[in-house]
């Protein structure tokens, strides 16, 4: 006769040593170190992060954690050089100061976070991997770079971004990439609005449009976009490659007299 046994069994829980062990040896060392009342102020902490909500997580850690990252970020005096020669060769103003810094920093994780099955309570999780990860914190200035460069193609006309791509040495794969997720954007933004596109000789005013995007809505559209991994990608590898992406300014922004293809450009 087989006998069942009523036991209940539990899943097995993640032991203390497990969950230090996650943290830097640093972290572990100082956490290890605490006598018991200051431990309790650390749980206290932790309960209070994990209940809060996500935005309220957004202020804590925001102003916990930007100046500490800011200042990291201005000690990599290479890089941020790099990024701003490039910000001035493609004519973009932004000044990389603490402030600029701090604010990207902070949406460099809020897009993270949305990245994530658009899940807010993996909010405080990017958060950490910003702080605690030197591979993420790098990945910062080619995302202000990238994100920069997105910001400057949303503002573009279509003829500008048919003259852009017309620059570049893989064409489809530029197209595919960047101008049809914009395009795309601008159409169902309302933003730019086709009219007569099927008829090739018909009067497209709308491709010689210049899109009017307010400063937030442009930031919005370029995190609904793009994924914080293909903006930092794409400002990486104009800094990996100067010449991954060919810039010509007065070709670009030139008379719209210009010669255009119209057909080639459209999204789909």
């Amino acid at each position: 006769m087989e006998v069942k046994s009523n036991r209940v069994t539990f899943p097995l829980l993640s032991t203390p040593e497990n969950i230090l062990g996650k943290l830097p040896p640093e972290a572990k060392a100082w956490f290890e170190s605490l006598p018991w009342h200051q431990r309790r102020y650390v749980l206290s902490l932790c309960y209070l992060m994990s209940a809060a909500s996500p935005e309220t997580q957004a202020e804590f850690l925001d102003d916990y954690t930007a100046d500490g990252l800011v200042s990291k970020k201005l000690e990599d005096k290479e890089t941020e050089q790099r990024v701003r020669e490039y910000l001035k060769e493609f004519r973009i103003n932004t000044e990389l100061n603490a402030t600029v810094l701090r604010r990207y920093i902070r949406q460099f994780y809020i897009h993270s976070a949305q990245d994530a099955r658009r899940q807010p309570e993996l909010y405080l999780e990017s958060a950490l991997r910003l702080v605690f990860s030197t591979e993420e914190r790098n990945n910062v200035f080619n995302y202000i770079l990238g994100f920069e460069l997105l910001q400057m193609m949303f503002r573009m006309s279509w003829l500008e971004h048919e003259r852009l791509y017309r620059l570049q040495r893989n064409q489809e794969e530029f197209i595919n990439t960047y101008i049809k997720p914009i395009q795309h954007a601008h159409r169902v933004n309302g933003i730019i609005v086709p009219k007569d596109e099927g008829v090739f000789f018909a009067k497209r005013s709308y491709f010689v449009q210049k899109p009017e995007i307010s400063e937030r809505k442009l930031i919005e559209l370029v995190m609904a976009t793009f994924t914080t991994d293909l903006v930092s990608l794409f400002g990486f590898s104009i800094i990996r490659h100067p010449n991954s992406l060919h810039f010509e300014y007065d070709y670009i922004f030139g008379s719209e007299q210009q010669e255009a293809i119209f057909d080639c450009a459209t999204a789909e």
